[in-house]
């Protein structure tokens, strides 16, 4: 159920009801604030046993393990692994290229289908108890909400996609380089851009996030018409962040481009190895639901980081 009744372009309750059963887990410990669903850096309640240590002064007596004890005559306690809430963080990239989508898209843009994953992740997350956030950037942080667990925060971030408008140039790398800092404690990073800068330039920013503790996750979004160069006739070429115009004979260029985007696309995916980045190249005429059910998917069969 939704958590307000306002239509939302960007949400499909039928969508959302099929992966509410699929959970939303962290791959890295979690620091939060209530008991939860994710593995916990800390030693707590749970069912899942961690490891025996001895009994010193002002242990509970009633975790002894009388077993342990009767094999050793020495008092021993069973700890167990804490589980926590998770915190995740959706970082959507606003700059002018997202106002892009071709026919091959369906009139989708990029910012349309980032809208979608990240609402339906925002949704899945405070169904299951989880705090969720929201920073839209393009030439800065245009804006900002920090994550909170209730499901009135939870229309804040759904007003905010609503009304973010791609504009402007990206500085997408300063920008997270920032929100690195910026983020207090263990998180669930989500970014979703088309990641329209240099592979080399990406790393530091996602080494950076993984120094802080954060799990990072990317959607790298594309539109099939970047990936295929379908044109057939001289085109003018526009940069929807500002630059110059280029007019071009495709023909004449397709063959450069190609290979400039293999190589692009090939030192993406190295650093996002390197970086051990959760990441997703996504063409946005994929439909969103079996790419969600992947993604969730894939961090329940390989969480347990602890």
């Amino acid at each position: 159920m939704l958590p307000d009744r306002r239509f939302r372009s960007f949400l499909d309750p039928n969508v959302l009801s099929r992966l509410a059963g699929i959970p939303l887990f962290a791959r890295r410990p979690m620091l939060g604030t209530v008991s939860g669903r994710h593995a916990s850096p800390h030693r707590g309640a749970s069912v899942e046993f961690a490891e025996y240590r001895k009994y010193v002064p002002g242990d509970d007596p009633r975790r002894i393990d009388w077993r342990a004890y009767g094999r050793s005559d020495r008092y021993y306690v069973k700890e167990f692994e804490a589980d926590t809430n998770l915190r995740c963080c959706l970082i959507v990239d606003t700059s002018g290229s997202m106002d892009f989508g071709s026919s091959g898209s369906r009139g989708v843009t990029k910012l349309d289908y980032a809208r979608q994953i990240a609402g339906s992740l925002g949704y899945l997350a405070v169904q299951q108890g989880d705090a969720v956030g929201l920073a839209c950037v393009a030439e800065n942080i245009v804006r900002n909400l920090p994550p909170r667990r209730n499901p009135g925060h939870l229309r804040l971030v759904f007003d905010m996609l609503e009304k973010a408008e791609p504009q402007g140039g990206t500085r997408l790398v300063e920008a997270l380089h920032e929100l690195a800092e910026t983020i207090r404690q263990r998180a669930l990073v989500v970014v979703l851009s088309d990641l329209f800068v240099e592979p080399d330039a990406v790393r530091g920013c996602l080494e950076h996030l993984r120094f802080r503790k954060h799990d990072v996750a990317v959607f790298h979004l594309l539109d099939p018409l970047e990936l295929a160069f379908t044109f057939h006739r001289p085109t003018r070429f526009v940069d929807m962040e500002g630059g110059a115009s280029l007019f071009a004979e495709p023909s004449e260029i397709a063959d450069r481009y190609q290979r400039a985007l293999r190589a692009y696309l090939d030192g993406m995916r190295a650093v996002m190895l390197e970086t051990a980045v959760d990441y997703h190249r996504v063409s946005i005429d994929e439909d969103y639901e079996p790419l969600l059910g992947r993604f969730l998917i894939g961090r329940a069969r390989g969480r347990g980081g602890r």
